[in-house]
Protein backbone atom coordinates (compact mmCIF):
# COMPACT_ATOMS: atom_id res chain seq x y z
CA UNK A 1 0.00 0.00 0.00
CA UNK A 2 1.24 3.48 -1.15
CA UNK A 3 1.62 5.88 1.61
CA UNK A 4 0.07 9.27 1.80
CA UNK A 5 2.68 11.61 0.94
CA UNK A 6 1.36 15.55 1.59
CA UNK A 7 3.82 18.39 -0.14
CA UNK A 8 2.47 22.12 1.86
CA UNK A 9 2.97 25.16 -0.05
CA UNK A 10 2.57 28.44 1.20
CA UNK A 11 3.54 30.72 -1.64
CA UNK A 12 4.08 34.26 0.89
CA UNK A 13 4.87 37.57 -0.43
CA UNK A 14 8.85 37.69 -0.02
CA UNK A 15 9.14 33.67 0.96
CA UNK A 16 8.01 30.60 -0.86
CA UNK A 17 7.95 27.60 1.61
CA UNK A 18 7.29 23.70 0.85
CA UNK A 19 6.92 21.39 3.45
CA UNK A 20 6.62 17.58 2.39
CA UNK A 21 5.34 15.56 5.24
CA UNK A 22 4.55 11.79 5.05
CA UNK A 23 1.48 10.39 7.37
CA UNK A 24 2.23 7.41 9.28
CA UNK A 25 -0.31 4.51 9.79
CA UNK A 26 -2.44 4.14 12.09
CA UNK A 27 -3.38 8.15 11.78
CA UNK A 28 -3.27 8.95 15.15
CA UNK A 29 0.44 9.41 14.95
CA UNK A 30 2.70 12.05 14.11
CA UNK A 31 3.85 12.62 10.31
CA UNK A 32 7.23 12.21 9.77
CA UNK A 33 8.77 15.62 8.20
CA UNK A 34 10.33 14.09 4.43
CA UNK A 35 11.69 18.22 3.40
CA UNK A 36 11.65 20.94 4.74
CA UNK A 37 12.37 24.63 2.71
CA UNK A 38 11.96 28.09 1.57
CA UNK A 39 13.10 29.65 -0.83
CA UNK A 40 13.12 33.97 -1.07
CA UNK A 41 11.28 34.97 -4.19
CA UNK A 42 10.21 38.29 -3.22
CA UNK A 43 7.28 38.54 -5.10
CA UNK A 44 6.51 42.12 -3.74
CA UNK A 45 9.48 43.38 -4.85
CA UNK A 46 8.84 46.37 -7.26
CA UNK A 47 5.41 46.06 -7.36
CA UNK A 48 3.32 45.51 -4.44
CA UNK A 49 3.01 49.18 -3.50
CA UNK A 50 2.02 49.82 -7.33
CA UNK A 51 -0.59 46.80 -7.12
CA UNK A 52 1.52 44.45 -9.56
CA UNK A 53 4.06 42.06 -8.91
CA UNK A 54 6.96 42.73 -11.18
CA UNK A 55 7.91 40.86 -14.24
CA UNK A 56 11.25 39.74 -12.63
CA UNK A 57 9.12 38.89 -9.15
CA UNK A 58 6.71 36.83 -11.45
CA UNK A 59 9.57 34.99 -13.23
CA UNK A 60 11.43 33.73 -9.87
CA UNK A 61 7.76 32.39 -8.71
CA UNK A 62 7.71 30.28 -11.99
CA UNK A 63 10.70 29.07 -11.35
CA UNK A 64 10.43 28.49 -7.97
CA UNK A 65 7.60 26.31 -8.32
CA UNK A 66 8.84 24.24 -11.20
CA UNK A 67 11.63 23.38 -8.99
CA UNK A 68 9.22 22.58 -5.77
CA UNK A 69 7.46 20.16 -8.61
CA UNK A 70 10.99 18.28 -9.10
CA UNK A 71 10.98 17.76 -5.59
CA UNK A 72 7.43 16.74 -5.09
CA UNK A 73 8.01 13.93 -7.84
CA UNK A 74 11.26 12.71 -6.15
CA UNK A 75 9.29 12.35 -3.27
CA UNK A 76 6.57 10.53 -4.69
CA UNK A 77 3.98 12.90 -3.18
CA UNK A 78 0.15 11.94 -3.49
CA UNK A 79 -1.59 15.42 -2.41
CA UNK A 80 -0.38 18.80 -2.93
CA UNK A 81 -1.79 21.90 -1.47
CA UNK A 82 -0.95 25.03 -2.72
CA UNK A 83 -1.51 28.53 -0.78
CA UNK A 84 -0.99 32.17 -1.77
CA UNK A 85 -1.23 35.38 0.03
CA UNK A 86 -1.13 38.89 0.21
CA UNK A 87 1.11 39.58 -3.09
CA UNK A 88 -1.11 37.67 -4.88
CA UNK A 89 -4.35 38.28 -3.01
CA UNK A 90 -4.37 42.29 -4.13
CA UNK A 91 -2.51 42.25 -7.35
CA UNK A 92 -4.08 42.74 -10.74
CA UNK A 93 -1.61 40.10 -12.59
CA UNK A 94 -1.71 37.73 -9.74
CA UNK A 95 -4.37 35.39 -11.23
CA UNK A 96 -2.50 35.35 -14.78
CA UNK A 97 0.25 33.78 -12.04
CA UNK A 98 -1.62 31.10 -10.09
CA UNK A 99 -2.54 30.19 -14.14
CA UNK A 100 0.95 30.32 -14.86
CA UNK A 101 2.00 28.01 -12.53
CA UNK A 102 -0.96 25.82 -13.40
CA UNK A 103 -0.33 25.51 -16.99
CA UNK A 104 3.87 25.08 -16.11
CA UNK A 105 3.45 22.52 -13.13
CA UNK A 106 -0.14 21.29 -12.77
CA UNK A 107 -0.08 22.61 -8.99
CA UNK A 108 -3.38 24.55 -7.96
CA UNK A 109 -3.06 27.78 -6.41
CA UNK A 110 -5.73 28.83 -3.52
CA UNK A 111 -5.70 32.68 -3.09
CA UNK A 112 -6.76 32.74 0.46
CA UNK A 113 -8.68 35.86 1.65
CA UNK A 114 -6.22 37.65 4.99
CA UNK A 115 -9.03 35.99 8.27
CA UNK A 116 -8.15 32.38 7.01
CA UNK A 117 -4.76 33.28 6.82
CA UNK A 118 -4.74 34.41 10.63
CA UNK A 119 -7.09 31.08 11.33
CA UNK A 120 -4.12 28.83 9.57
CA UNK A 121 -1.43 30.56 11.06
CA UNK A 122 -2.92 30.15 14.86
CA UNK A 123 -3.36 26.68 14.45
CA UNK A 124 0.17 25.89 13.32
CA UNK A 125 1.79 28.38 15.73
CA UNK A 126 -0.42 26.40 18.21
CA UNK A 127 1.23 22.93 17.14
CA UNK A 128 4.85 24.82 18.28
CA UNK A 129 3.70 26.89 21.31
CA UNK A 130 1.45 25.72 23.77
CA UNK A 131 -0.45 29.21 24.87
CA UNK A 132 -2.52 27.54 27.91
CA UNK A 133 -5.51 28.86 29.28
CA UNK A 134 -4.24 32.49 28.69
CA UNK A 135 -4.25 34.58 25.93
CA UNK A 136 -1.69 35.58 23.87
CA UNK A 137 -0.78 38.04 21.01
CA UNK A 138 0.21 35.84 17.84
CA UNK A 139 1.65 38.13 14.89
CA UNK A 140 3.10 37.13 11.42
CA UNK A 141 4.97 39.83 9.79
CA UNK A 142 4.80 39.29 5.89
CA UNK A 143 6.06 41.14 3.00
CA UNK A 144 2.33 42.08 2.23
CA UNK A 145 -0.03 41.82 5.11
CA UNK A 146 0.79 41.32 8.61
CA UNK A 147 -1.76 38.92 10.78
CA UNK A 148 -2.39 39.78 14.32
CA UNK A 149 -4.35 36.85 16.21
CA UNK A 150 -4.96 36.76 20.27
CA UNK A 151 -5.86 33.15 21.35
CA UNK A 152 -5.18 30.71 23.97
CA UNK A 153 -4.42 26.84 23.22
CA UNK A 154 -8.37 26.64 22.66
CA UNK A 155 -10.22 29.86 21.21
CA UNK A 156 -9.41 32.67 18.92
CA UNK A 157 -10.79 35.58 20.76
CA UNK A 158 -9.84 37.87 17.80
CA UNK A 159 -8.09 38.01 14.22
CA UNK A 160 -7.52 40.52 11.83
CA UNK A 161 -4.96 41.04 8.57
CA UNK A 162 -3.45 44.19 7.88
CA UNK A 163 -1.84 45.13 4.52
CA UNK A 164 0.93 46.77 6.07
CA UNK A 165 3.90 43.92 5.41
CA UNK A 166 7.32 44.22 5.44
CA UNK A 167 7.77 45.27 1.81
CA UNK A 168 4.92 47.82 1.65
CA UNK A 169 6.82 49.33 4.99
CA UNK A 170 10.06 49.55 3.01
CA UNK A 171 8.79 51.05 0.22
CA UNK A 172 6.65 53.50 2.25
CA UNK A 173 9.03 54.51 4.83
CA UNK A 174 12.52 53.78 3.64
CA UNK A 175 13.43 55.99 0.29
CA UNK A 176 16.61 54.83 0.37
CA UNK A 177 17.74 51.37 1.93
CA UNK A 178 21.63 51.70 1.31
CA UNK A 179 21.56 53.96 4.67
CA UNK A 180 20.40 53.88 8.12
CA UNK A 181 16.90 54.63 8.84
CA UNK A 182 16.77 57.92 9.85
CA UNK A 183 14.75 58.65 13.34
CA UNK A 184 11.91 61.10 11.21
CA UNK A 185 10.90 57.94 9.22
CA UNK A 186 10.91 55.91 12.81
CA UNK A 187 8.43 58.66 13.51
CA UNK A 188 6.61 58.53 10.58
CA UNK A 189 6.11 54.81 10.47
CA UNK A 190 5.22 54.90 13.93
CA UNK A 191 2.52 57.29 13.49
CA UNK A 192 1.28 55.96 10.37
CA UNK A 193 1.13 52.54 12.31
CA UNK A 194 -0.86 53.86 15.46
CA UNK A 195 -3.10 54.71 13.16
CA UNK A 196 -4.00 51.69 11.39
CA UNK A 197 -3.78 49.18 14.31
CA UNK A 198 -6.46 51.27 16.18
CA UNK A 199 -8.48 47.99 16.15
CA UNK A 200 -5.37 45.43 17.40
CA UNK A 201 -5.18 48.29 20.34
CA UNK A 202 -9.02 48.12 21.29
CA UNK A 203 -8.64 44.28 21.35
CA UNK A 204 -4.98 43.93 23.36
CA UNK A 205 -7.14 46.41 25.77
CA UNK A 206 -10.32 44.10 25.68
CA UNK A 207 -8.30 41.04 25.78
CA UNK A 208 -5.02 41.61 27.42
CA UNK A 209 -2.95 39.01 26.39
CA UNK A 210 -0.22 37.89 28.56
CA UNK A 211 2.81 37.57 26.06
CA UNK A 212 3.42 37.73 22.11
CA UNK A 213 4.49 35.10 19.79
CA UNK A 214 5.99 35.38 17.04
CA UNK A 215 5.72 33.70 13.49
CA UNK A 216 7.97 32.75 10.93
CA UNK A 217 10.33 35.25 8.81
CA UNK A 218 11.47 38.57 10.53
CA UNK A 219 11.01 36.63 14.18
CA UNK A 220 13.18 33.70 13.13
CA UNK A 221 15.86 36.45 12.28
CA UNK A 222 15.51 38.25 15.38
CA UNK A 223 15.95 34.83 17.26
CA UNK A 224 18.95 34.70 14.99
CA UNK A 225 20.66 37.52 15.80
CA UNK A 226 20.00 36.69 19.34
CA UNK A 227 22.23 33.73 18.90
CA UNK A 228 24.69 35.41 16.68
CA UNK A 229 24.45 33.15 13.77
CA UNK A 230 22.25 31.70 11.31
CA UNK A 231 20.37 28.90 11.27
CA UNK A 232 19.29 26.70 8.51
CA UNK A 233 15.25 25.85 8.31
CA UNK A 234 16.48 22.25 9.24
CA UNK A 235 17.68 22.90 12.41
CA UNK A 236 15.16 25.74 13.39
CA UNK A 237 13.40 24.19 16.64
CA UNK A 238 9.34 24.80 16.45
CA UNK A 239 9.91 27.35 19.15
CA UNK A 240 12.41 29.79 20.51
CA UNK A 241 12.87 32.19 23.20
CA UNK A 242 13.14 35.92 22.34
CA UNK A 243 14.32 38.03 25.33
CA UNK A 244 12.81 40.98 24.63
CA UNK A 245 16.50 43.12 25.95
CA UNK A 246 17.76 41.26 23.05
CA UNK A 247 15.22 42.52 20.59
CA UNK A 248 15.70 45.99 21.68
CA UNK A 249 19.50 45.32 21.17
CA UNK A 250 19.14 44.23 17.63
CA UNK A 251 16.20 47.06 17.34
CA UNK A 252 18.93 49.69 18.14
CA UNK A 253 21.39 48.44 16.61
CA UNK A 254 19.74 47.75 12.96
CA UNK A 255 18.30 51.29 13.20
CA UNK A 256 22.04 52.60 13.83
CA UNK A 257 23.63 50.77 10.47
CA UNK A 258 23.18 50.95 6.92
CA UNK A 259 22.22 47.98 4.68
CA UNK A 260 26.31 46.95 4.00
CA UNK A 261 26.68 46.61 7.79
CA UNK A 262 23.25 44.33 8.69
CA UNK A 263 24.01 42.44 5.70
CA UNK A 264 27.47 41.88 7.43
CA UNK A 265 25.51 40.64 10.83
CA UNK A 266 25.81 37.58 12.43
CA UNK A 267 22.14 35.53 12.14
CA UNK A 268 21.04 38.21 8.72
CA UNK A 269 19.86 37.34 5.54
CA UNK A 270 20.86 39.56 3.19
CA UNK A 271 16.75 39.40 1.72
CA UNK A 272 15.44 40.30 5.08
CA UNK A 273 18.22 43.26 5.90
CA UNK A 274 16.45 46.44 5.18
CA UNK A 275 12.76 44.48 5.70
CA UNK A 276 13.87 43.89 9.39
CA UNK A 277 14.32 47.49 10.53
CA UNK A 278 10.68 48.51 9.00
CA UNK A 279 9.33 44.96 11.62
CA UNK A 280 11.11 46.21 14.32
CA UNK A 281 9.46 49.63 14.16
CA UNK A 282 6.32 47.30 14.22
CA UNK A 283 7.54 44.85 17.04
CA UNK A 284 8.72 47.42 18.90
CA UNK A 285 5.02 49.36 18.76
CA UNK A 286 3.02 46.12 19.57
CA UNK A 287 5.73 45.76 22.83
CA UNK A 288 4.46 48.96 24.49
CA UNK A 289 1.08 48.66 23.45
CA UNK A 290 1.14 45.08 24.98
CA UNK A 291 3.32 45.86 27.67
CA UNK A 292 4.54 42.18 26.94
CA UNK A 293 7.89 41.32 28.57
CA UNK A 294 8.20 38.24 26.38
CA UNK A 295 8.16 36.58 23.35
CA UNK A 296 8.16 33.49 21.84
CA UNK A 297 9.39 32.94 18.29
CA UNK A 298 7.29 29.91 16.32
CA UNK A 299 9.21 28.50 13.33
CA UNK A 300 5.26 27.13 12.69
CA UNK A 301 2.79 29.28 11.17
CA UNK A 302 0.64 28.98 7.79
CA UNK A 303 1.83 26.06 6.24
CA UNK A 304 1.59 23.78 9.40
CA UNK A 305 -1.54 24.70 10.21
CA UNK A 306 -2.99 23.52 6.60
CA UNK A 307 -1.05 20.33 7.66
CA UNK A 308 -3.07 20.56 11.58
CA UNK A 309 -6.13 20.78 9.57
CA UNK A 310 -5.84 18.35 7.24
CA UNK A 311 -5.13 16.06 9.78
CA UNK A 312 -8.32 16.79 11.78
CA UNK A 313 -10.36 15.46 8.76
Amino acid sequence: MRHRRLALIDMGTNTFHLLIVELPEPSHQQPVTLLRTKVGVRLGEGGISKGEIAPAAFERALHTLVGFKEEIELHQVTEVRATATSAMRVTRNGPALAQAIFEQTGIRVEVIPGEREAELIAKGVRWAVPLGTQPHLIMDIGGGSVEFIIADATTIFWKQSFEIGAQRLLDKFFPDPSGVFPPEAVAAEQEYLTAVLAPLAAAVQQYQPVGIVGASGSFDSLADMQLGRLRTEAELPPRTELAVSSFQTSYQQLLSLTHEQRVALPGILPMRADMLVVASVLIDLVLNMTGATSIHTSAYALKEGLLAEMLEQ
